[in-house]
């Protein structure tokens, strides 16, 4: 059974000489397994890139050119907004805790800011905020395919809590006859759709070894795609290994971490909630829940860094559609990406400063191998 912190005590919170699967033996002698992956990928999805930004574009300037009136929002409701985000970040870290099974704040904090921040950066959506944050945790003494594994599950169950939003409004629209947009609706019965296949996905991984094995490849391939020391190698193994170790971990503290889920969306619903209190607009909750979640589904397309166009453009309109004024959904938007979006990169670029300060890169293992 692991360490409470995931450290060996006999290296000072470092990996071992010889890491898991002897990847680093292996790097310096087989040439194929450092090989540059093809790169036609890359370049469809940079050129898939450009043309979503190209056609939001017009979108994102809409946005911004509220920005002479921030002005117009209470500094007491921005200070508020500031914790509600501040609350969904710790909801996360305190996930990754609980999936990590580990009481080290320092390294999961930073080291998930810091891949907060760079997946806000690059196209690639949340695998590549999973491959850069394992990476970092390994050079914090967390075992390789303990941090994937951890990392997957609760990148799961995050998802699984954005797309059952929708599920909450469901009273008031069912009991209470409330009259729900179109676009809102069918958003709503998307969320639900997407709710259920994340479902079927938790059970497939927590059930099936050969689907554990597949998205353990799956994450190999990203990760090993990222500037590295060392290359990744039968992560789908052990990622069996520690999925019955966490299926272990979560059935036992089941209830924190399915709190911690709803608790990193519920605090960003709050954000946009006093946003559009302080700027004087007073829509249905259960409405704006709808275009909330509509919102952050868009978060997640990989398309672009964070969903930028989409969820600008998006937010916007779902907010207009929930009964807002065009003038007062753009600035809500706005408020709500400089909270949620933008102020997290040089905090981010912070956390990263200062877990690299506590835990400096390695030397690389293939320039030792070549000297």
């Amino acid at each position: 059974m692991f360490r409470d912190a995931g450290h060996t005590p006999d290296t000072g919170g470092a990996l071992p000489s010889r890491p898991v699967g002897a990847v680093g033996n292996r790097a310096a002698t087989d040439p194929t397994a450092a090989s540059p992956r093809p790169r036609w990928r890359r370049i469809v999805l940079l050129a898939i890139t450009g043309v979503c930004f190209y056609v939001f574009a017009p979108s994102l300037a809409e946005v911004f050119e509220a920005w002479d009136r921030l002005g117009d929002v209470q500094p007491l409701a921005l200070l508020a907004v500031l914790a509600c985000e501040v609350l969904s970040f710790a909801c996360v870290w305190q996930l990754q805790r609980i999936a990590l099974r580990t009481t080290d704040w320092f390294s999961v904090a930073t080291t998930q800011l810091a891949a907060n921040a760079f997946s806000r950066v690059v196209p690639g959506g949340g695998a590549t905020s999973t491959a850069f944050q394992a990476r970092m945790l390994a050079d914090a003494g967390f075992r390789p395919m303990t941090a994937a594994s951890a990392l997957t599950v609760q990148s799961l169950m995050i998802t699984a809590a954005v797309a059952a939003l929708p599920v909450f409004a469901l009273p008031a629209i069912i009991f209470a006859g409330l009259d729900v947009p179109g676009s809102l609706a069918d958003g709503a019965w998307i969320g639900i759709s997407l709710f259920l296949v994340m479902l079927a996905v938790g059970a497939l991984l927590l059930g099936s070894r050969r689907f554990a094995c597949r998205l353990g490849t799956f994450i190999q391939r990203i990760a090993n795609a990222l500037p590295r020391e060392t290359v990744l190698t039968d992560l789908g193994e052990k990622l069996l290994e520690e999925r019955d170790e966490i299926r272990k971990t979560m059935g036992a503290r089941w209830l924190p971490a399915l709190g911690a889920a709803i608790g990193r969306w519920a605090f960003e619903f709050f954000a946009l909630q006093i946003t559009l209190d302080a700027i004087g607009a007073s829509p249905n909750p259960f409405l704006v829940l709808l275009a909330f979640a509509f919102g952050a589904a868009l978060t997640m397309i990989p398309f672009t860094p964070g969903g930028l166009g989409f969820v600008e453009a998006g937010l916007t309109g779902a907010l207009v559609v929930a009964g807002i004024s065009a003038g007062e959904a753009v600035l809500a938007t706005l408020v709500f990406r400089l909270m949620s979006f933008w102020l997290p990169m040089p905090v981010g670029a912070g956390a990263a400063y200062l877990f690299r300060r506590r835990y400096p890169r390695k030397p690389s293992t293939r320039g030792r191998a070549a000297s």
